[in-house]
C-alpha cells in the first residue's frame, strides 16, 4: 500500500469553501478494468537463445512477445469501447489525489451508472465479435511466432477476459471510527480535508490549462498565416471551446474568480460565432483573435503564478 505526504501552503479560505462544496455536492467514483494482456515476457532459455543472436547474456535481455494482433478491426472495437468509457468518465469528473478515483456530482451517479451499464453491453457485444475471430487471430500468431508460439498462452476463450467495472469508494473517515478513537477520527477528518483542498487546486490547475490550450489554439489558428493566406482551421477549434465552457459550468468549483473571469471573457468572445462567420469574415476573424490572444496573455500569467504543489507518493519499503 502507497502512502501520499502532501506538502501544501497554506490553505486559502476560497480554497477551503470550494473543498466544503467538493464534500457535500461531489462522489467519487473509480473506474477499473479487467483486459487481457497482449504480451508475455519470454521464458528465460528463449531469452538466453535470443541473446545469443547478439553475444549477449539473457540476463541482461528484456524481451516479450505479441499474443494477439492488437490491430485487427474487431479487436479495435474493443479498445474503442475502453477509450470512450474512459473519456466519459473523465469528461463528466474532476480529478482526486487518488489514483483511479474521480469527483462527479452526486446528481448525477444514476446517469454515469447507467452509461456505464450500457459501455459494458458495448464491451460485451464487442467482445462477442472478437471470439469469433478467436481461432484466425490465434492461428495468425502461430505463423508470426513460430517457435515462441505457446497455446498454453492462450485462453479457451475471448469471453470474459475484458470487463469494464465501477464502483463508489467512500473518501471520508468511517463512523466507526470516531467511536474507537475520537482523536484519531479527528486527525482522518483533518487528512481528508487536506485531500479535498488538493482536489480543488488539481481541478483548478487542469481547468486552467485546458483552456489556456484551446485558447491559444483558436487564436493561432485565426490569426496565422501560411503562405501569405489565413490558415485553415477546423471547426473544432471554436467547438471545443463551446464544450468545455459547458463542462467548465458544471464542475466549476468556483475556487479561483481571475480563472472564471477569464472563462466568462472567453465565452464572450466567440458567443453566438458560427466557424464559417470566421472563414468568411476576415474583419471578425481578427478581431476575435485579438481577442482571444489577450485572453489567452492572461491566462499565461495564471498560469506561471499559480501556487506549486507537490504530491509525494512512497511505499513502506522506500
Amino acid at each position: 500500500m502507497s502512502h501520499s505526504i502532501l506538502e501544501e501552503p497554506q490553505t486559502a479560505p476560497s480554497v477551503s469553501a470550494a473543498a466544503t462544496r467538493l464534500r457535500t455536492t461531489m462522489a467519487a467514483a473509480r473506474l477499473s478494468f479487467t483486459w487481457l494482456g497482449g504480451r508475455k515476457s519470454l521464458t528465460a532459455s528463449q531469452k538466453d537463445q535470443a541473446a545469443d543472436s547478439f553475444g549477449a547474456e539473457g540476463k541482461f535481455l528484456s524481451a516479450g512477445k505479441k499474443l494477439l494482433d492488437t490491430s485487427h478491426p474487431a479487436f479495435k472495437v474493443v479498445t474503442a469501447v475502453r477509450g470512450r468509457a474512459v473519456a466519459y468518465w473523465k469528461g463528466v469528473s474532476l480529478p482526486y489525489p487518488e489514483p483511479g478515483i474521480r469527483l462527479i456530482r452526486q446528481s448525477e451517479i444514476q446517469d454515469f451508472d447507467q452509461r456505464m451499464a450500457d459501455f459494458r453491453d458495448e464491451l460485451d457485444e464487442a467482445v462477442a465479435d472478437l471470439d469469433r475471430h478467436f481461432d484466425e487471430l490465434r492461428s495468425a500468431a502461430r505463423k508470426r511466432l513460430g517457435d515462441l508460439f505457446n497455446s498454453a498462452d492462450y485462453p479457451p476463450s475471448l469471453i470474459g477476459m475484458f470487463a469494464i467495472e465501477h464502483d463508489f469508494p467512500s473518501v471520508e473517515p468511517p463512523p466507526y471510527l470516531q467511536q474507537l478513537s475520537p482523536a484519531l477520527y479527528e486527525l482522518e477528518c483533518q487528512r481528508m480535508q487536506q485531500r479535498f483542498d488538493v482536489a480543488v487546486q488539481l481541478a483548478e490547475q487542469a481547468f486552467l490549462e485546458e483552456i489556456s490550450k484551446l485558447v491559444e489554439h483558436a487564436s493561432e489558428r485565426l490569426s496565422g498565416q501560411s503562405d501569405g493566406r489565413p490558415k485553415v482551421f477546423r471547426d473544432t477549434a471554436i467547438t471545443n471551446l463551446t464544450e468545455f465552457f459547458e463542462r467548465f459550468r458544471t464542475l466549476n468549483v468556483r475556487s479561483n474568480e481571475q480563472l472564471d473571469a477569464l472563462v466568462d471573457r472567453a465565452q464572450q468572445i466567440v458567443a453566438g460565432i458560427k466557424p464559417q462567420q470566421l472563414r468568411d469574415n476576415s474583419t471578425l476573424r481578427q478581431q476575435v483573435a485579438s481577442q482571444l490572444a489577450g485572453v489567452q496573455s492572461s491566462l499565461d500569467g495564471l498560469l506561471i503564478d499559480r501556487p506549486r504543489r507537490n504530491i509525494l507518493r512512497r511505499s513502506p519499503q522506500e
